[in-house]
This record gives structure tokens, C-alpha cells and sequence, in this order.
């Protein structure tokens, strides 16, 4: 699309959404960090969860590859249909990761030596950057859908390798932590 389109297409405002996402997304996590779970609820194994959570990280982080390759070959259309599959797949990721930290109570890692070290170093990197990838997610694809082409690839150019790294550390913990489940 060129200059002159870009200029002719409607800019939404989508800050003060990505701006309340963020809050409520990020805000939720911290406030589920700090409950004790519910306690005697058996409806079903809420273990089963974190296992959720890796195969919604997996997806996410394959369809991020493919929306990687699609777009580095030029296929806008292909990279959009995967970039969309990547949000589903992150969404689905975010109600099981609510729904087993406000079931289950925190799950202490067991490992001890330079795993522990391994894994506090993958943990603290892949919280800190998860709390960051939602507003630049959310900020790519807005500019994306107001076709601010530069600015998007600007942004883009940070916001897919974080995402990509987040997908797949949270696997790594899941892997790591799940013997202690």
C-alpha cells in the first residue's frame, strides 16, 4: 500500500484499549500471584491446566514462526491469518493460566543447583517480558489495522522476537516445574 493509501484510511484510537487491557491483563496476573487458590475444588484435576498452558504456548510460538516466514517472504495476507491464530492461541493460554491461579495454590520448583539457577533466570525473564508483550502485541497489530505500514514494522521489529521468546520459556517452565505438580 502506498503512502497516499496509508493517508486515506481511518486511524482509530486504540490506546486507551490497549492502555486497559494492559492494566486488567498484567493486573490480574499479579493479584492471582498472591491468592491462595480455592480451596477443596475438585470438579477436576487443575494440574491438567499447566499442561494447557504449554500446548496454547506452543501453538502461539509456531504460528509466530509461520507469521515470521510468511511476512520475510512477502505474504501479508498468510502472516495476518497467522498472527491471528497467534492471539487465539495466547488468549486461550491466559484463561487456563487464570483459571489454575485462582484454583490451585503456587507450585513451588523443586530443583536444586544450577537448574534452580536455570530456571529462575527463564521464570524472572519470561514474567517480566510477558507483563511487556501485551501493550507492544496490542500496539502492533493496532497500527497494523490503521495500515501505519512503518510504524509497524518499527514496533514489530521488537515485538516478535519478545513474543516468540515468551511462548517458548513458557513451555521451558511448564517442562521444568511440571514433576513438582
Amino acid at each position: 500500500m502506498s503512502v497516499m493509501q496509508e493517508e486515506n484510511v481511518t486511524k482509530r484510537n486504540y490506546k486507551p484499549l490497549i492502555i486497559a487491557v494492559t492494566i486488567i491483563v498484567n493486573g490480574l496476573v499479579v493479584l492471582l500471584a498472591g491468592l491462595p487458590g480455592v480451596e477443596g475444588f475438585d470438579a477436576f484435576d487443575v494440574h491438567i491446566l499447566p499442561m494447557f498452558n504449554a500446548i496454547f504456548n506452543s501453538f502461539t510460538f509456531l504460528f509466530l514462526l509461520a507469521a515470521l516466514i510468511a511476512i520475510v517472504k512477502r505474504k501479508v495476507d498468510l502472516h495476518k491469518k497467522f498472527i491471528y491464530a497467534a492471539f487465539i492461541t495466547t488468549s486461550m493460554f491466559l484463561v487456563t493460566y487464570v483459571a489454575h491461579h485462582f484454583l490451585a495454590e503456587s507450585t513451588p520448583y523443586g530443583g536444586t543447583g544450577v537448574l534452580a539457577y536455570i530456571y529462575y533466570f527463564i521464570l524472572i525473564t519470561h514474567i517480566i517480558l510477558a507483563a511487556v508483550i501485551v501493550p507492544l502485541a496490542l500496539t502492533s497489530v493496532a497500527r497494523a489495522w490503521n495500515m501505519e505500514n512503518e510504524r509497524h514494522r518499527k514496533i514489530a521489529r521488537w515485538t516478535m522476537p519478545i513474543w516468540l521468546y515468551v511462548s517458548l520459556t513458557g513451555v521451558l517452565v511448564y517442562l521444568m516445574i511440571s514433576p513438582y505438580y
